[in-house]
């Protein structure tokens, strides 16, 4: 999986006015927490490093450098502002190599499906699942075949095979499916009538 770094700087005040000054300079204030750390470090870093890590379908691991301290994590949520849409809060969760950790990766389509060659579209109803593993078993996105799916046809989650980690998103949950476009649904029901 990549990784990425993002170098964070202590916050000595917790206040809300704090908060807002260091947002207008153009930082996110931030926390770190989890087993692979000691307790949790409140702190903050430029916006502008954050780019790589939410403008992508990708999924990184990321090492914090706050002032020379350096711990590896996941960014495990985000808060936005409703209007603006600009990042105002990142939490990281500090992982050990030791123990397994949950994250949402991406699926990547591979294949071609029939039922697109007939006319059909593929509709994607999930686009990542849920998984659980050591850091170093994650992949960076997880394969899901369409070589056999005709009209009307899906793919679900238990048809996946995961190796090194385990899937714990709802096995019975679609991940995609083709689509009978309507023209294609009325030309079937005129066949169908025709046959009777």
């Amino acid at each position: 999986m990549k990784s990425l770094e993002v170098i964070g700087f202590k916050r000595a005040n917790l206040d809300s006015a704090s908060l807002t000054e260091i947002r207008e300079e153009g930082n996110v204030p931030c926390v770190v927490y989890g087993p692979g750390i000691k307790e949790q470090i409140h702190f903050y870093a430029p916006a502008i490093l954050f780019r790589p890590l939410l403008y992508t379908p990708e999924v990184h691991m990321v090492e914090l450098n706050i002032e020379g301290f350096k711990v590896k994590t996941i960014l495990r949520e985000t808060q936005f502002h409703p209007v603006s849409d600009v990042l105002l809060h990142a939490d990281f969760l500090a992982y050990s190599d030791k123990k397994p950790i949950k994250m949402d990766i991406p699926v990547d389509i591979k294949g071609s499906a029939p039922g697109i060659l007939k006319g059909g579209k593929l509709e994607m109803k999930t686009r990542t699942l849920t998984v659980k593993g050591l850091a170093k078993d994650l992949p960076d996105s997880i394969p899901v075949f369409i070589d056999n799916l005709e009209l009307g046809k899906s793919v679900k989650v238990h048809e996946v095979k995961a190796e090194g980690y385990e899937i714990l998103t709802n096995p019975s949950v679609s991940i995609a499916t083709i689509g009978i476009p309507r023209a294609l649904r009325g030309k079937k029901t005129t066949e169908e009538e025709e046959e009777v």
